[in-house]
Order: structure tokens, then C-alpha cells, then sequence
């Protein structure tokens, strides 16, 4: 077990009759997903890779009791797949879109707390409970990259998920949950809102934070354990060390402002809050056996 996604959860692919979504529902299904339908407006009655598909997500709902959606739409109607989730009463989105204006995220954001639900992205790779489900790009079959285990994994950047996940597992570890935030400038769910989750979740027993040049999120999350908020183990490496003050690098939110957001300032906040800072990937590994052992 893990966090937000187990293989009970019902899920729905919004999406699903599209290149990308007729593909990923395939092998989310291998990965052991409980997909119990799909939805594309105007399909309604046909069948992808065994899942029936329906006009809306309501339909879902109702027929199946779908609990979570992950979707595979463009930017401009991401915001109303979205919102048509959040209204339907689904509690976990994993919102894969890269692009989504700044406003529209405000306003998914606003809507999934007022809803009380997490909306995972956008611009991310997706989520995983290894071993049990997965929403998304993360390619859980590489089992050199992916075993199941009790650290939990959260990042800003997608590419470096599977490059740090690979060091876990050659140290001998293994995942519970990997969560890819999204590197855009509003995320859907924070990395403090993720630590609170982690910190609940009796199988995790310590977490590897991937952050990137860029916002605020990881000086956060260390005002947020020095309070007792997050007491696990952890380690951390931040991606972005020759980024240059005052230029956007590659994400969205990957700029530096106001004193904040270098990878010293969230090294130096994150390790005086307990968390061992890696210099590069290939520590990660090491230093979560020094953590929890």
C-alpha cells in the first residue's frame, strides 16, 4: 500500500478512444489498474482494450462507482474534463496535460480544495503505487527502475523519477507510492500536501523529495517538517544547480525570484530540517540506507 492509489481503486481514463489514451489505458491495465471505464463525449458504447466507454464521466460513476480519473486530453479542454471529474464527485485526478494556462490551474486548484480532492499535475508524468496501480507515463514494468518497497518518491520533474527510483532499488529499497507534482507554476497539489499524506501512511517509511531550481515548494515543505508536520527519514536532491538567477529553466516554474528558489536556499532549508541532501542521483540510494537504518 501507499498513498491515494491502491489496486481497489475504480478508475476512469478520460480520453481513453485517443492515441494516448487508447496506448497508456493498455498498460496502466498490465500494471495491475482497476479501470472500469472510459470516457470521450460522443463515444459513448465503445470498447478500448476491454473498457467500455461512455459519453460522460457522471455515466461512470454511476454504472461503476469510479472513485479516480486520469486524463489524456489537450490544453484547452483540460480545465472542463477536469472540472466534469471534480463535479462527478471523483476525489484523486491525475491531470497530465502539459500547457494548461496559468489560470486555468488556479482554478482546478481552487475547485479540487473547495472539494476536498487532489488533482495530481499538470505537466507531470503521473503517479504509482508500486506493485499495485499506476495513473499515467511512469513506466512501472522496468523492474530494475521499480520494485515495491516503503519509500515514497515525490518530484517535480518526471525524467529524474526514473533515474532516482533506479538508485533506490540497486541499494536494495523499494517504492510505495512515486508522485510526479508537475514542474508548472500552480500545481494541483503541493509537496506539503503530499508530506502530510506520506506522514499518515503506516507503509512508507521514509521519502525521497526530487526538487528543481524554481518556487518555493521545497522551502515549504522544510518549514513544514521543522513544525513536526513530517517526522520520516528523508532525502532530497534538487535538480537545477548551474541554473542562472532570473532565467526560466526548461518548466514552467523553474525561475528563481526574491531570494528564493536556488537550489542552495532549498538545500539549506530542506537539510536544516532534518532531510539528507544528495548532491547527485546516484547518492540517493546510500543515503536513504544511512536514514533509516
Amino acid at each position: 500500500m501507499g498513498i491515494l492509489l491502491s489496486k481497489e481503486t475504480r478508475v476512469v481514463v478520460q480520453g481513453i478512444t485517443g492515441n494516448e489514451g487508447s496506448f497508456w489505458t493498455e498498460r496502466m491495465l498490465a500494471a495491475g489498474t482497476n479501470i472500469v471505464g472510459g470516457v470521450t463525449p460522443g463515444k459513448g458504447g465503445a470498447v478500448v482494450h476491454g473498457v467500455p466507454v461512455y459519453n460522460t464521466v457522471r455515466e461512470v460513476v454511476d454504472k461503476h462507482g469510479a472513485e479516480a480519473s486520469v486524463i489524456f486530453v489537450p490544453p484547452p479542454f483540460a480545465k472542463d474534463a477536469t472540472f466534469e471529474a471534480l463535479e462527478a464527485g471523483l476525489k484523486l485526478v491525475v491531470l497530465l496535460v502539459d500547457g494548461l494556462p496559468v489560470q486555468d490551474a488556479m482554478e482546478v486548484r481552487t475547485y479540487a480544495k473547495e472539494t476536498g480532492a487532489y488533482v495530481i499535475g499538470p505537466n507531470n508524468p503521473g503517479m504509482a503505487t508500486i506493485g499495485e496501480a499506476m495513473l499515467g507515463f511512469i513506466p512501472v514494468w522496468l523492474s530494475y527502475v521499480y520494485q515495491p518497497g516503503n519509500i515514497g518518491v515525490v518530484a517535480r520533474s518526471g525524467s529524474l523519477i526514473n533515474e532516482v527510483c533506479s538508485h533506490i532499488v540497486a541499494a536494495g529499497l523499494g517504492i510505495s507510492t512515486c508522485i510526479g507534482l508537475g514542474g508548472d507554476p500552480v500545481p494541483g497539489t503541493t509537496l506539503t500536501e503530499v508530506l502530510d499524506l506520506f506522514q499518515k501512511d503506516e507503509h512508507t517509511k521514509g521519502i525521497v523529495i526530487i526538487g528543481e531550481v524554481g518556487g518555493s515548494m521545497e522551502e515549504d515543505a522544510a518549514e513544514f517538517m521543522k513544525a513536526g508536520g513530517f517526522t520520516k527519514p528523508a532525502v532530497a536532491f534538487i535538480a537545477g544547480r548551474s541554473a542562472p538567477p532570473g532565467k526560466k529553466m526548461g518548466h514552467a516554474g523553474a525561475i528563481m525570484t526574491l531570494g528564493r528558489g536556488s537550489v542552495q536556499s532549498k538545500e539549506s532549508a530542506l537539510s536544516s530540517a532534518g532531510v539528507k541532501i544528495a548532491q547527485r542521483p546516484s547518492e540517493v540510494g546510500r543515503l536513504l540506507l544511512e536514514a533509516t537504518n
